[in-house]
Protein backbone atom coordinates (compact mmCIF):
# COMPACT_ATOMS: atom_id res chain seq x y z
CA UNK A 1 0.00 0.00 0.00
CA UNK A 2 1.40 3.30 -0.91
CA UNK A 3 2.29 5.89 1.69
CA UNK A 4 -0.28 8.63 2.30
CA UNK A 5 1.25 12.21 1.34
CA UNK A 6 1.91 14.56 4.20
CA UNK A 7 -0.44 17.80 2.87
CA UNK A 8 -0.14 21.02 4.49
CA UNK A 9 -3.64 21.28 6.21
CA UNK A 10 -2.84 17.54 8.05
CA UNK A 11 0.57 18.60 8.98
CA UNK A 12 -0.88 21.89 10.74
CA UNK A 13 -3.64 20.22 12.17
CA UNK A 14 -1.19 17.32 13.49
CA UNK A 15 1.33 20.58 15.09
CA UNK A 16 -1.90 22.38 16.62
CA UNK A 17 -3.29 18.53 18.15
CA UNK A 18 0.33 18.81 19.58
CA UNK A 19 0.82 22.26 21.09
CA UNK A 20 -3.05 21.68 21.97
CA UNK A 21 -1.57 18.84 24.24
CA UNK A 22 1.51 20.86 25.39
CA UNK A 23 -0.60 23.45 27.32
CA UNK A 24 -1.04 25.75 24.44
CA UNK A 25 -4.32 27.95 24.52
CA UNK A 26 -4.05 29.71 20.77
CA UNK A 27 -2.98 25.84 19.12
CA UNK A 28 -3.85 26.16 15.92
CA UNK A 29 -2.84 29.91 15.47
CA UNK A 30 0.09 29.27 16.72
CA UNK A 31 0.76 25.66 14.26
CA UNK A 32 -0.31 27.79 11.32
CA UNK A 33 2.36 31.22 12.10
CA UNK A 34 4.67 28.47 12.66
CA UNK A 35 4.17 27.27 9.40
CA UNK A 36 4.06 30.42 7.68
CA UNK A 37 7.82 30.81 9.16
CA UNK A 38 9.08 27.85 8.17
CA UNK A 39 8.05 28.21 4.68
CA UNK A 40 7.90 32.40 4.19
CA UNK A 41 4.23 31.28 3.39
CA UNK A 42 1.11 33.55 4.11
CA UNK A 43 -2.00 32.43 6.35
CA UNK A 44 -4.12 32.13 3.78
CA UNK A 45 -2.19 29.16 2.30
CA UNK A 46 -3.64 26.80 4.74
CA UNK A 47 -6.86 27.33 3.56
CA UNK A 48 -6.35 28.10 0.28
CA UNK A 49 -3.29 25.13 -0.59
CA UNK A 50 -3.67 23.16 2.52
CA UNK A 51 -4.01 19.77 0.05
CA UNK A 52 -0.66 20.70 -1.57
CA UNK A 53 1.97 18.10 -0.17
CA UNK A 54 4.51 18.61 2.13
CA UNK A 55 8.28 17.52 0.83
CA UNK A 56 10.00 15.51 3.78
CA UNK A 57 12.52 18.07 4.64
CA UNK A 58 9.85 21.03 5.50
CA UNK A 59 7.92 18.04 7.00
CA UNK A 60 10.94 17.65 9.71
CA UNK A 61 11.70 21.52 9.93
CA UNK A 62 8.29 21.89 11.00
CA UNK A 63 8.52 19.32 13.32
CA UNK A 64 11.46 20.63 14.71
CA UNK A 65 9.70 24.05 15.60
CA UNK A 66 6.43 22.55 16.97
CA UNK A 67 8.97 20.55 19.50
CA UNK A 68 10.78 24.00 20.16
CA UNK A 69 7.30 25.82 20.56
CA UNK A 70 5.97 22.80 22.87
CA UNK A 71 9.13 23.36 25.01
CA UNK A 72 7.81 26.44 26.11
CA UNK A 73 10.26 28.56 23.71
CA UNK A 74 8.52 31.81 22.45
CA UNK A 75 6.90 31.74 19.01
CA UNK A 76 9.32 34.35 18.22
CA UNK A 77 12.57 32.46 18.91
CA UNK A 78 11.01 29.66 16.78
CA UNK A 79 9.76 31.32 13.84
CA UNK A 80 12.91 34.34 14.42
CA UNK A 81 11.28 36.89 13.46
CA UNK A 82 8.86 39.65 15.23
CA UNK A 83 6.33 42.06 13.31
CA UNK A 84 6.96 45.36 15.63
CA UNK A 85 5.17 48.56 13.54
CA UNK A 86 5.76 48.62 9.96
CA UNK A 87 8.99 46.20 10.08
CA UNK A 88 9.47 42.06 10.45
CA UNK A 89 12.88 41.54 12.55
CA UNK A 90 14.72 38.99 13.21
CA UNK A 91 14.14 37.84 17.05
CA UNK A 92 16.26 35.40 19.18
CA UNK A 93 17.75 35.35 22.58
CA UNK A 94 20.27 37.68 21.96
CA UNK A 95 17.77 40.57 22.77
CA UNK A 96 14.24 41.14 24.80
CA UNK A 97 11.45 40.56 22.33
CA UNK A 98 9.91 43.73 21.23
CA UNK A 99 6.26 44.00 22.82
CA UNK A 100 3.05 46.52 20.84
CA UNK A 101 3.11 48.36 24.32
CA UNK A 102 6.59 49.77 23.10
CA UNK A 103 4.89 50.54 19.55
CA UNK A 104 3.31 53.12 21.60
CA UNK A 105 6.72 54.63 22.57
CA UNK A 106 7.49 55.30 19.21
CA UNK A 107 4.19 57.28 18.52
CA UNK A 108 4.15 59.50 21.64
CA UNK A 109 7.65 60.40 20.24
CA UNK A 110 7.44 60.49 16.86
CA UNK A 111 3.81 62.92 17.82
CA UNK A 112 6.29 65.61 19.00
CA UNK A 113 10.08 65.79 17.02
CA UNK A 114 10.36 64.02 14.02
CA UNK A 115 13.84 65.85 12.87
CA UNK A 116 17.22 65.99 14.19
CA UNK A 117 19.45 64.06 16.05
CA UNK A 118 17.90 61.15 18.09
CA UNK A 119 19.01 58.50 20.77
CA UNK A 120 17.87 55.24 21.69
CA UNK A 121 19.09 53.78 24.69
CA UNK A 122 19.13 50.33 25.55
CA UNK A 123 18.21 49.62 21.92
CA UNK A 124 18.45 45.77 22.35
CA UNK A 125 17.83 44.46 18.50
CA UNK A 126 16.64 47.79 17.86
CA UNK A 127 13.48 48.01 17.00
CA UNK A 128 13.14 51.58 18.45
CA UNK A 129 15.69 52.84 16.27
CA UNK A 130 14.51 51.58 13.20
CA UNK A 131 11.14 52.83 13.63
CA UNK A 132 12.44 55.82 13.89
CA UNK A 133 14.51 56.10 11.06
CA UNK A 134 11.57 54.57 9.20
CA UNK A 135 9.27 56.30 10.17
CA UNK A 136 10.87 60.14 10.99
CA UNK A 137 13.41 62.46 9.30
CA UNK A 138 15.91 62.58 11.35
CA UNK A 139 19.88 63.29 10.56
CA UNK A 140 21.18 60.55 12.82
CA UNK A 141 19.52 57.84 14.70
CA UNK A 142 22.10 56.69 17.49
CA UNK A 143 21.47 52.90 19.15
CA UNK A 144 22.95 52.56 22.31
CA UNK A 145 23.72 49.10 24.25
CA UNK A 146 25.84 47.36 26.52
CA UNK A 147 25.18 43.62 25.32
CA UNK A 148 27.02 42.67 22.30
CA UNK A 149 24.92 40.09 21.78
CA UNK A 150 22.44 42.72 21.41
CA UNK A 151 24.02 44.59 19.28
CA UNK A 152 24.69 42.21 16.87
CA UNK A 153 21.35 41.31 16.33
CA UNK A 154 20.33 44.90 15.91
CA UNK A 155 23.71 45.17 13.05
CA UNK A 156 21.69 41.98 11.43
CA UNK A 157 17.73 43.72 11.61
CA UNK A 158 19.85 47.14 9.92
CA UNK A 159 20.91 44.88 6.87
CA UNK A 160 17.62 43.56 6.61
CA UNK A 161 15.75 46.63 6.69
CA UNK A 162 18.35 48.59 5.14
CA UNK A 163 18.04 51.53 7.52
CA UNK A 164 21.14 52.39 8.77
CA UNK A 165 20.84 53.60 13.01
CA UNK A 166 24.78 54.36 14.39
CA UNK A 167 25.42 51.55 16.68
CA UNK A 168 27.30 52.06 19.90
CA UNK A 169 28.61 49.94 22.59
CA UNK A 170 28.05 51.72 26.10
CA UNK A 171 26.40 51.45 29.51
CA UNK A 172 23.11 54.14 29.21
CA UNK A 173 24.27 57.57 28.60
CA UNK A 174 28.02 57.28 29.43
CA UNK A 175 29.47 57.01 25.54
CA UNK A 176 26.79 59.97 24.36
CA UNK A 177 28.55 63.46 23.71
CA UNK A 178 26.53 66.66 25.84
CA UNK A 179 24.12 68.57 24.28
CA UNK A 180 24.48 66.09 21.54
CA UNK A 181 21.01 64.91 21.03
CA UNK A 182 16.75 66.57 20.17
CA UNK A 183 15.53 63.73 21.80
CA UNK A 184 16.80 60.64 23.93
CA UNK A 185 13.64 57.58 23.73
CA UNK A 186 14.09 54.35 26.06
CA UNK A 187 12.64 50.80 26.96
CA UNK A 188 15.02 49.84 29.90
CA UNK A 189 15.02 47.33 32.43
CA UNK A 190 12.55 47.92 35.34
CA UNK A 191 11.81 44.78 37.16
CA UNK A 192 13.38 43.98 41.07
CA UNK A 193 15.03 40.54 40.81
CA UNK A 194 12.08 39.11 42.83
CA UNK A 195 9.38 40.15 39.55
CA UNK A 196 12.38 38.75 37.92
CA UNK A 197 12.37 35.38 39.14
CA UNK A 198 8.02 35.75 39.79
CA UNK A 199 7.87 35.90 35.56
CA UNK A 200 6.06 33.46 33.39
CA UNK A 201 8.93 30.42 32.52
CA UNK A 202 7.93 32.28 28.69
CA UNK A 203 9.90 35.21 29.62
CA UNK A 204 12.09 34.38 32.45
CA UNK A 205 13.50 31.09 30.83
CA UNK A 206 14.08 32.25 27.40
CA UNK A 207 14.49 36.33 27.55
CA UNK A 208 18.23 38.15 28.95
CA UNK A 209 17.98 38.71 31.98
CA UNK A 210 20.33 42.01 31.58
CA UNK A 211 17.34 43.90 30.00
CA UNK A 212 14.89 43.29 32.31
CA UNK A 213 16.54 43.38 36.31
CA UNK A 214 17.22 46.52 37.41
CA UNK A 215 18.94 46.78 40.65
CA UNK A 216 16.63 45.80 43.89
CA UNK A 217 13.85 48.23 43.78
CA UNK A 218 13.77 48.08 39.34
CA UNK A 219 14.77 52.03 39.03
CA UNK A 220 18.49 51.63 38.86
CA UNK A 221 18.01 52.57 34.94
CA UNK A 222 15.49 54.66 35.09
CA UNK A 223 16.90 56.68 37.75
CA UNK A 224 20.17 56.53 35.51
CA UNK A 225 18.76 58.05 32.41
CA UNK A 226 16.61 60.77 34.75
CA UNK A 227 19.79 61.99 35.38
CA UNK A 228 22.21 61.21 32.82
CA UNK A 229 19.67 62.12 30.07
CA UNK A 230 19.84 66.21 31.09
CA UNK A 231 23.49 66.28 30.17
CA UNK A 232 23.25 64.63 26.58
CA UNK A 233 19.68 66.33 25.28
CA UNK A 234 20.09 69.76 23.62
CA UNK A 235 17.95 72.56 25.49
CA UNK A 236 14.12 71.49 25.08
CA UNK A 237 15.00 68.60 23.86
CA UNK A 238 12.76 65.48 24.63
CA UNK A 239 13.18 62.47 26.60
CA UNK A 240 10.50 59.46 26.27
CA UNK A 241 10.42 56.25 28.74
CA UNK A 242 8.81 53.31 29.34
CA UNK A 243 8.09 52.12 32.41
CA UNK A 244 7.23 50.11 35.13
CA UNK A 245 3.17 51.36 35.64
CA UNK A 246 3.68 50.06 39.59
CA UNK A 247 7.04 52.73 39.33
CA UNK A 248 4.47 55.67 37.46
CA UNK A 249 4.12 58.08 40.08
CA UNK A 250 7.79 57.61 41.63
CA UNK A 251 9.16 58.00 38.37
CA UNK A 252 7.16 61.24 37.37
CA UNK A 253 8.21 62.37 40.81
CA UNK A 254 12.21 61.92 40.48
CA UNK A 255 11.84 63.37 37.05
CA UNK A 256 10.52 66.83 38.66
CA UNK A 257 12.80 66.68 41.55
CA UNK A 258 15.82 66.65 38.59
CA UNK A 259 14.17 69.29 36.26
CA UNK A 260 12.25 68.26 33.78
CA UNK A 261 10.44 70.16 32.21
CA UNK A 262 6.17 69.28 31.03
CA UNK A 263 6.71 65.43 32.75
CA UNK A 264 3.43 64.12 31.44
CA UNK A 265 2.44 60.24 31.70
CA UNK A 266 0.54 58.02 28.90
CA UNK A 267 -1.45 55.37 28.93
CA UNK A 268 -0.56 51.77 27.14
CA UNK A 269 -2.61 49.99 25.33
CA UNK A 270 -4.25 47.99 28.33
CA UNK A 271 -4.82 51.71 30.09
CA UNK A 272 -2.07 51.16 32.65
CA UNK A 273 0.54 54.13 32.88
CA UNK A 274 3.57 53.20 30.50
CA UNK A 275 5.07 56.06 29.39
CA UNK A 276 6.45 58.64 30.61
CA UNK A 277 7.72 62.37 28.27
CA UNK A 278 9.53 65.50 29.34
CA UNK A 279 11.54 68.06 28.60
CA UNK A 280 14.85 69.47 29.59
CA UNK A 281 14.88 72.79 30.57
CA UNK A 282 15.48 75.09 27.72
CA UNK A 283 17.60 77.71 29.99
CA UNK A 284 20.27 74.96 31.53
Amino acid sequence: MPDVATTIASLVNDGARRLREAGLAEARREAIRLWTGIVNGHVADVALRGEQPVDAATETRYGRAIVRRSAGEPLAHVTGKIGFRKLELMADARALIPRPETEGLVDLLLARVRTGRIVDVGTGGGCIALSLLQEGSFDDVVAVDRSGPALALAKLNSESTRLRPTLVRGDLCQPLRERAFDALVSNPPYLTEAEYRNLDASVGEWEPEIALVSGADGMSATRRLLDEGRDVLSPGGWLALEIDCSRAAVTAAQAAALGWQDVTMHVDLFGRERYLLARRSKTR
